[in-house]
Order: C-alpha cells, then structure tokens, then sequence
C-alpha cells in the first residue's frame, strides 16, 4: 500500500503512480497519445497534435504523403 495515497495501486493523482500506458501511438513522431489527448485519425494511423501545430499545409500533406496537383 503507498503511503502517500493509501492505495494499492497507485491512485492516477498520487506522485508515487507510474505514467499512464498510452492506448495509440504516433506515426509521425512515435509518441504516445494517451486517453484525453487531441490527435488526427489519418489513413496511415494516428497523427499526435503536437506533429500538427506550427506546420503549413504543404509540411501536413508531406506527413500524410500527399502532394499539391498542379492543374
């Protein structure tokens, strides 16, 4: 039993509790994406939204292997 939270085991909010497992991974960057986390569902898998911010349209489609058509 933990001493600080009286648990067994550790209660999620307790500093002793061990990270959450993550239930999908990256495929951009292979981080974990834990329950709660925003991410995009890609054809390829999921994309973390870390991975999304700061990009410009082109550095997205790359992630996602597509391209601009020219007409």
């Amino acid at each position: 039993m933990c001493s600080i939270c009286l648990q067994n085991p550790c209660s999620s909010r307790c500093p002793n509790s061990s990270d959450p497992m993550p239930n999908k991974w990256c495929v951009h960057c292979g981080d974990g994406i834990n329950v709660g986390d925003k991410y995009f569902g890609s054809d390829a898998g999921p994309v973390c939204k870390e991975c999304m911010e700061g990009k410009s349209y082109e550095e997205i489609l790359d992630i996602f292997g597509e391209s601009m058509k020219t007409a």
